[in-house]
């Protein structure tokens, strides 16, 4: 056993299927390919929005940047275009990254510069979000907010530091295009990594169901909603984002059977009524997807992952997916998990995670002899994802349709990890504290943050210096994964600052207390990473004031 160095595992096959190739890797100086690459600074994009707090660009958001330093530049090129991917026998038209599912592994060590260009082949305006990683606010890929949208046929230049280790994931931030194959895992290596293992497994989980039987999220997205669609063009998210329209919904919670829609949109309905998950206090979700993947792999056809007897495993998991929380487990194994969100944890034993839409979990497994289904099941929902580990040399592979023993064990939630030494937020009394109802619900789709839409004029007012204490009341009968862009907090619960992270659930009429310190100055997102929630208004934006 030894503890890996990042040539190490760079070297290492890492099983992700697609998902990895280091584009270019460069000292400090060094260029991006040729394209239209504005230089960093020179077209700063001041939002619309009220006067006195801190825009995308400014002096301060600048300021923060040169105190995360500036270590050797890592350069990557990503095309976002339209492609026909094969999940493993089945084959889809989408839109992915460099024509792969999952996208490109994109990997730094931390300190490093990140300099990533994203070309726009795509019909549509685009954008690219590095979600959990704390970066300038001008980096951060929110299209309307924290810059342009990309159009058609031009390209983007991010360019910012990435000073914490961890598993994070890209993917982007326009309308309904995440629900595509829009996405890629991020991976920031730690120079003083404490963990010792062998090899390292990269599985990212997502829900599938574009480019089946003439299925569109767009389309799914307007059979959600009752009595027809609204206009998928204005104001928002970018061309493919949010529109106008969200102006007419009704003030107030609503619960109840979802009317029809009287829009028709292309494939079959994909609605799903009758979900329930006891793990989420009521509905898994509502939207019945046809095809779970790991690795962009059917069940029927998985990713397979090979290693020796006895040896030990460092599993990054990513839920790329936009409905779905996934319970993990892998057949006759235990898992040890080491991180949550990319921050370290008090090391916990558990037979399975349950994985919420972009949250993410490090774990350990030290393998045993033979193969063994990793498996995710779609919590509240038909179907499963498969993934296989291997240490003989047989050819004979699970039944797609296998359920190991630990699904049904000791699952370990997020709010009882207890965040390493190192990372632990210190205890402190919070200068401003902070109460947002989650307001919506099924029968009007109607989600929102205190019975209002999304706009991007809004602000909720914030001081560099402070430490925050947001209190997040879920007031609707769904449970939603939620997350803060730029910052981490820790979660808190009976042992106070509990575990650092920067998505967790909130089920149904419960609460969530989280802290954070401001110390990252800019506009910044604030909502429900169920992509169907969030584009019908569960978004919000948390601002620093000047």
């Amino acid at each position: 056993m030894f503890r890996p160095t990042r040539r190490t595992l760079l070297r290492t096959p890492i099983a992700a299927a697609g998902a990895g190739f280091l584009a270019a890797c460069s000292g400090p100086g060094s260029e991006p390919g040729s394209g239209p690459q504005p230089a960093i600074g020179a077209d700063r994009f001041v939002p619309a929005g009220p006067r006195g707090y801190v825009n995308p660009s400014d002096p301060e958001v600048l300021a923060a940047e040169r105190r995360r330093g500036s270590g050797p530049v890592r350069t990557y090129r990503v095309t976002a275009a339209e492609t026909t991917l094969d999940l493993g026998g089945r084959s889809v038209r989408t839109w992915a990254y460099n024509g792969e599912v999952p996208g490109p592994l994109v990997r730094v060590t931390a300190g490093d510069v990140l300099d990533l260009t994203l070309s726009n082949r795509l019909p549509a305006n685009t954008t690219l979000h590095s979600h959990g990683v704390r970066l300038r606010c001008d980096m951060d890929g929110v299209p309307d907010l924290t810059q342009r949208a990309i159009r058609p046929g031009s390209d983007f230049r991010y360019r910012f530091t990435l000073k914490h280790p961890g598993t994070y994931l890209l993917h982007s931030h326009v309308g309904m295009q995440p629900d595509r194959a829009l996405y890629a895992p991020l991976v920031v290596d730690d120079p003083r990594e404490r963990l010792a293992y062998d090899k390292e497994w990269i599985l990212v989980l997502d829900d599938w169901l574009d480019g089946v039987e003439g299925s569109t999220p767009e389309g799914v997205l307007e059979q959600l909603k009752p009595g027809g669609a609204m206009d998928m063009d204005g104001m928002g998210m970018g061309s493919m984002g949010m529109g106008p329209g969200h102006g007419s919904h009704s003030p107030g919670p609503s619960t109840g059977t979802r009317p029809k829609s009287s829009k028709k949109s292309a494939g079959p309905s994909r609605v799903l009524d009758d979900s329930h998950s006891r793990m989420l206090h009521g509905m898994g979700g509502s939207v019945a997807y046809p095809h779970y993947l790991i690795n962009g792999r059917l069940p029927t056809s998985p990713s397979v992952f090979r290693c020796r007897p006895g040896e030990r495993i460092r599993l990054r998991i990513v839920n790329a997916g936009s409905e779905t929380a996934f319970r993990v487990a892998l057949g006759g194994h235990q898992m040890t998990i080491t991180h949550t969100d990319g921050y370290p944890v008090k090391h916990k034993g558990t037979d399975a995670l349950l994985v919420g839409m972009a949250e993410r979990y490090d774990v350990l497994i030290t393998a045993k002899d033979g193969f063994f289904p990793l498996v995710a099941l779609p919590e509240g929902k038909k179907g499963r994802a498969l993934a296989v580990l291997r240490t003989d040399k047989g050819k004979n592979l699970p039944a797609p349709d296998v359920r190991p023993d630990e699904l049904d064990g000791k699952t370990v939630p997020a709010r009882r990890l207890l965040p390493d030494d190192s990372v632990a937020l210190r205890e402190r009394h919070p200068d401003r504290e902070m109460r947002i109802r989650i307001t919506g619900g099924m029968k009007k789709y109607d989600w929102g943050f205190d019975h209002r839409p999304y706009s991007v004029q809004q602000r909720h007012p914030i001081r560099a210096g402070e430490r925050v204490r947001l209190t997040l009341i879920n007031a609707t009968d769904m449970w939603h994964p939620m997350h803060l862009h730029g910052h981490t907090f820790a979660v808190r619960g009976l042992d106070g600052v509990g575990a650092r992270k920067d998505t967790a659930l909130v089920l149904p009429h419960r609460k969530l207390v989280i802290d954070f310190d401001a110390d990252n100055p800019g506009l910044w997102m604030l909502h429900c990473h169920n992509q169907y929630h969030s584009e019908s208004g569960m978004m919000t934006v948390l601002g620093y004031k000047k």
